[in-house]
């Protein structure tokens, strides 16, 4: 797939269907929150840790992209915890739905029942939902973390 024909290169470039705030960027990689869906709000705590160089997989990063992009991830765990008072924070790499390397890094709220598993925390009828404007302004608490502080 050409970068042209990759969603999460458009995405990068401001363009395409995906989208989302962009909370962090650096020189190997961008943090965007999960975008508000039909009903306007989305579950605070859903992030993807995205390449910014067009690699399919995680096998494909460099040393030095996989280092900087691992840092960035335990960066915006620690964020999460503490911004969000997450009971766990989950990170996952699937890579099926678009070949463009990107890492899901979301909460598991406090109280979720058990019966939710790791991936379905954010189905549990009383996870809570934010608005796309209290999203931002928890994208603008997470920055300084990513920063290194």
């Amino acid at each position: 797939m050409a970068m042209e024909e990759c969603l999460i290169c458009a995405k990068h470039r401001g363009e395409g269907s995906l989208g989302g705030i962009r909370v962090w960027e650096d020189e190997h990689s961008l943090v965007f929150h999960r975008p508000v869906d039909a009903s306007g709000t989305t579950m605070p705590g859903y992030l993807f840790v995205e390449s910014r160089r067009h690699v399919p997989y995680l096998a494909d990063l460099t040393d030095v992209e996989a280092a900087a992009i691992g840092r960035v991830v335990r960066r915006a765990a620690e964020a999460l915890r503490a911004e969000v008072d997450a009971e766990f924070v989950f990170s996952a790499v699937a890579g099926m739905s678009h070949a463009h390397f990107h890492q899901h890094l979301f909460v598991r709220h406090r109280g979720t029942p058990a019966e939710y598993g790791w991936m379905a925390g954010d189905q549990w009828p009383g996870v809570p939902r934010s608005t796309a404007p209290a999203i931002a302004e928890l994208c603008v608490r997470l920055r300084p973390y990513l920063a290194g502080r």
